[in-house]
């Protein structure tokens, strides 16, 4: 099974190197003019020692001299260019397929990135395809060098003598099924190693992006200890991989020395017998050694390639996933959003074992606000991403002002929904371009105004450059409060016409929380509003407040009806005062 796939890996890899057409064709080109003088080189120097042998040193020897001259000048020309040709050739291939993994990434459903750390996938773009480009580089450097030259070279020394070519041609194989071998024990423990690799850059990630939260529970021991165990079981692969694949060469190499020697021997007893001249047999055993050491090389490429198909497997899982498909064709206009929601028997588990929201029915006026609350793990945040399309219902509809969202493309459907998160991400940029992000064309007095909004402008206008300050470390100087606002910002560049909170103020001060929240007041009004909530107090005076508990609304009403009820929603409220 592993040698089949391996096979359809490298015929795919064949086919989209080949896409580069004129580049290939320059490339086996440049091979066919390299081997070509490299294998007429031994020819000469044949002929040179029969002129010497024959005392005919002043007549026939300086012409092949120059011949020599002219065939090392033009063979160096050649050298130096192919791996030019080469290099752009695999470049070209590894910064498509780089683009390619990115684009199908930012088209993959949401739900394979949870599946998938981040650290994996990046090892996989960066440390995956480097190591299939130097594979690439070498196959194109030794392997269609050494194969191309063993071609030639059997074809001249079958010219020379029938019998000693066959003799090479009957004992060379012991070194290629020795290659062989090892070669396929070397790609399982490759794999293992490129696995190994994606998990310990995983940890790696991990530790360095919580290395703070880590010490204030000081967890350093805990960690070190994982990443001595991950680091172990990469280093045993790698050096399993590594081993195996290094005992090709000397293997191949000691064989082919044995060959060398009885060659030897055959041809000096063929030279007393009058079928050889000594110009003849060390032209002969040049080809020899021209014959044999491109089975080195092919031998060394041989285990490269198999770390580079292991490599490249994984990259192609990658681009083989589904993408996210969208099945709406109709366009969502703002001016035509009222904003009502239904929530029609809908069910939905992350596992289609199990079943997180089962047949949950719910409508919600337009301009609404709508507090969703309940304790961890109860499914808050997954009905926020059914509302979002980032997952599909198992069953049922959502729908928006009665027509099914699904009926909408994703982008114009969520292009009228702002979202602000707990959790922050800045990118590494200006700050006037973070709050522009989602709406780069907005004009600078646009964003002022939005930061303006969300209170930002004051702390903005104490960095550096104020809004054109460059946050090279994607915000991470600036303090949480100061990130969450930024993120606040956004909304306010593009006003949409629903809303959703996830706990959007946090990370703010008591002071300037009381003024965003103020701002959002007056933005929530006459727009439909989804607000996760942790802090019951600040949803106190919302339209529908929403009680989740193991996936089902369990009480919804206002904060004094549910009060009254004295039920989930009162205990809760009970708790935080206590």
């Amino acid at each position: 099974m592993k040698a089949k796939n391996n096979k359809s890996i490298l015929k795919r890899l064949t086919a989209d190197i080949l896409k580069q057409k004129k580049l290939v064709f320059c490339a086996l080109l440049g091979i066919f003019i390299q081997v070509g003088l490299t294998v007429y080189f031994p020819v000469l120097i044949g002929q040179a020692v029969d002129a010497v042998i024959a005392k005919d040193v002043h007549r026939i020897l300086p012409m092949i001299i120059f011949k020599m001259i002219l065939v090392v000048l033009f063979n160096t020309l050649i050298q130096w260019l192919n791996p030019l040709i080469y290099n752009h050739l695999v470049f070209i291939y590894t910064q498509t397929l780089r683009q390619k993994i990115i684009d199908k990434i930012y088209r993959l459903p949401i739900s394979y990135l949870d599946r998938h750390s981040s650290g994996d996938l990046v090892s996989r773009m960066t440390t995956d395809v480097e190591q299939l480009s130097n594979g690439l580089l070498m196959v194109f450097n030794q392997f269609f060098v050494g194969l191309l030259t063993i071609i030639l070279t059997i074809i001249t020394m079958a010219k020379l003598d029938l019998l000693m070519a066959f003799l090479v041609l009957a004992l060379t194989p012991l070194s290629l099924f020795v290659a062989r071998f090892i070669a396929r024990k070397s790609f399982s423990l490759y794999q293992n190693q490129t696995r190994a690799r994606g998990k310990f850059t995983q940890h790696i990630e991990e530790s360095l992006r919580q290395e703070s939260l880590i010490q204030s529970f000081n967890a350093q021991e805990q960690f070190i200890d994982r990443f001595k165990q991950l680091n172990e079981s990469y280093a045993d692969y790698s050096q399993g991989a590594i081993f195996y694949s290094s005992t090709i060469n000397p293997a191949t190499r000691f064989i082919n020395a044995l060959i060398y020697a009885l060659l030897a021997g055959i041809g000096a007893f063929r030279i007393i017998a009058g079928h050889f001249t000594v110009g003849q047999l060390t032209t002969f055993l040049n080809y020899v050694t021209q014959y044999t050491k491109p089975f080195n090389d092919i031998t060394a490429v041989l285990s490269e390639l198999q770390s580079a198909l292991a490599c490249a497997e994984r990259v192609y899982l990658i681009l083989d996933e589904k993408e996210a498909k969208d099945s709406g064709t109709k366009i969502l206009l703002s001016d035509s959003v009222k904003g009502s929601f239904e929530f029609d028997k809908i069910s939905f588990g992350y596992d289609k074992n199990q079943t997180l929201i089962k047949n949950l029915s719910m409508d919600i006026p337009q301009g609404s606000k709508v507090a969703i609350v309940g304790p961890t793990g109860a499914g808050k945040s997954t009905l926020i991403n059914l509302l979002m399309r980032f997952y599909d219902l198992n069953s049922g509809h959502i729908l928006l002002d009665g027509q099914s969202i699904k009926e909408y493309t994703k982008t114009s459907y969520r292009r009228q929904i702002g979202m602000v998160l707990q959790e922050t991400w800045l990118k590494t940029a200006t700050v006037l371009e973070n709050i522009a992000f989602g709406y780069p064309q907005a004009s600078r007095d646009q964003i002022i105004a939005a930061a303006k909004a969300a209170n930002a402008n004051f702390f903005i206008q104490q960095l550096p450059q104020g809004y054109d300050t460059y946050l090279a470390d994607a915000g991470e100087s600036l303090s949480q409060g100061q990130r969450q606002l930024l993120t606040i910002a956004r909304i306010f560049v593009h006003i949409p016409k629903i809303l959703i909170l996830d706990e959007a103020t946090s990370s703010i001060d008591t002071r300037t929380e009381s003024l965003v929240q103020e701002a959002f007041e007056k933005l929530m009004k006459n727009r439909t509003s989804f607000i996760i909530a942790h802090r019951l107090s600040t949803i106190q005076n919302a339209d529908i407040i929403l009680v989740m508990v193991d996936g089902n609304i369990v009480e919804h009403g206002k904060h004094k009806e549910l009060m009254a009820q004295k039920g989930v929603y009162y205990r809760m409220q009970m708790t935080q005062q206590a």
